[in-house]
């Protein structure tokens, strides 16, 4: 009980880090402080080690299993991680004022969207791909909600998202800004950022068994 309990705080102490702080009134006083780039590597520190802990958690979690695992089962994660690791690493830092993960959003273009033409939150695409890919050789309860919670999160939290952005925004601007076009162009920026995002990729798959005690390949 006490393992399920510790597992339980934790996912609640990884929501409210991500919550509280991104709230205009508590981001703005934090911003003020730190400065957007402080805010950012601070809250992607926190981030980091909330996602880290609530981890480590469920693995302590007592075993329910609730289907076998099977080789097949990790292909699906690996190349849901490969489409999850280069969306992130196209999306973050670039200008995007109508999600989370920007930076200089005041230069967005909608017409020169990038990534995000094709995905208003890319973050939390690539969340969700994250949290399928793994739920699907994680067959346990511990590991079911520990996912689906993610998967859920990232799937209705844009329209949250949304609704605050067109609040902060105001509906026609937001409007306008959200009327991205979608483009295939190839730029030097953009094919460093897949040579970065592979990089991570080859990167997590090489410590993922020392980090997490369990080794992604089949």
């Amino acid at each position: 009980m006490l393992d399920w309990a510790i597992y339980i705080i934790a996912i609640l102490a990884f929501f409210l880090t991500h919550s509280i702080p991104v709230r205009p009134g508590n981001k703005a006083q934090i911003v003020a402080h730190l400065g957007a780039r402080g805010f950012t590597l601070g809250y992607s520190a926190l981030s980091i080690a909330a996602l880290t802990l609530v981890i480590i958690a469920a693995n302590r979690a007592p075993y329910v299993e609730l289907w076998p695992w099977a080789p097949w089962q990790n292909y699906v994660t690996l190349i849901a991680m490969a489409g999850a690791v280069l969306i992130a690493s196209l999306a973050i830092g670039r200008p995007n004022p109508l999600s989370f993960g920007g930076g200089n959003n005041d230069r967005f273009d909608p017409q020169a969207a990038g990534i995000i033409g094709w995905a208003r939150h890319p973050l939390l695409a690539a969340l969700l791909l994250w949290s399928l890919g793994h739920l699907i050789p994680n067959g346990n309860l511990a590991h079911l909600i520990l996912f689906g919670l993610f998967a859920s999160f990232s799937f209705f939290g844009k329209r949250i998202i949304d609704k605050r952005n067109q609040r902060l925004l105001g509906l026609e601007k937001w409007q306008h800004l959200s009327h991205t076009q979608r483009d295939i162009a190839i730029t030097r920026t953009g094919l460093i950022r897949v040579c970065i995002g592979i990089a991570i990729y080859l990167l997590l798959l090489h410590v993922h068994s020392a980090f997490i005690g369990v080794t992604p390949l089949p």
